[in-house]
């Protein structure tokens, strides 16, 4: 039997400031070792994204200007990407990405603007001042410690039915104050690490792209599969 993932590069011409691209560079990499095809296509503006059609999403990060545009045609985009999420589809949401999968977030320039409310956290403001350098974080439930570089003025704070990506050991996290870095919803994780953060954590990775395959393939054992990928960094 032969496995596929189909990613959906939400906005990848606009959000892919740190080079967010590299997840699924990544996700095709580790594919590869255990014979798993990875097509992806960029979904931008104006444009249909269905969610029976993706297996897997990247949603990365961009400057003010890119991501004003993109939160407001976003929205045409809501249903159909809240449907991808509660269907368990794994979704990487990076930094401004992150932000919009929110209820809203204030810009610098101190504009509130909505998300799509598909997670319950939402991102404040900070005023003449950004969380930048590296950071490293605890995943509770894994014990595993992933590795990044964060660079955000917005601060923010989780809500209902999600719990952190991870501790912060070394760094600001969400918001600086609570300990915390990203957000986990079902199978969509929103973080603040750039990189990539599955290109320094391979880790992060494979698990990722095990998720997208047992969500697709929910009646195949991938015990085998997970036993021959051999990780990469960190």
């Amino acid at each position: 039997m032969s496995f596929s993932i189909r990613v959906a590069h939400l906005y990848g011409d606009l959000m892919n400031t740190y080079g967010d691209i590299g997840n699924i560079l990544v996700l095709q990499f580790y594919a590869k070792q255990i014979g798993v095809t990875v097509t992806s296509k960029v979904v931008s503006l104006e444009e249909d994204f269905q969610a029976d059609a993706y297996d897997f999403a990247v949603f990365g990060g961009g400057q003010d200007f890119e991501q004003s545009i993109v939160a407001k045609d976003l929205q045409t985009k809501k249903k159909e990407l809240i449907k991808f999420i509660e269907q368990n589809k794994p979704l990487v949401a990076v930094c401004g990405g992150y932000q919009m999968l929110g209820k809203y977030y204030v810009d610098a320039e101190g504009r509130k603007l909505p998300g799509i409310s598909a997670m319950n956290h939402y991102t404040e403001q900070q005023h003449e001042h950004r969380f930048i350098g590296d950071i490293l974080i605890k995943n509770a439930a894994t014990g595993q410690e992933y590795h990044g570089f964060e660079n955000h003025q917005g601060v923010t704070y989780l809500g209902k039915n999600e719990h952190p990506l991870g501790k912060v050991l070394k760094g600001y996290g969400n918001n600086g104050t609570d300990g915390t870095e990203g957000a986990v919803y079902k199978n969509t994780t929103g973080t603040y690490f750039h990189g990539p953060i599955m290109a320094r954590n391979g880790n992060f990775a494979v698990h990722m792209m095990f998720q997208a395959l047992e969500t697709k393939y929910p009646d195949t054992d991938f015990t085998e599969m997970k036993n021959q990928v051999q990780i990469s960094g960190y």
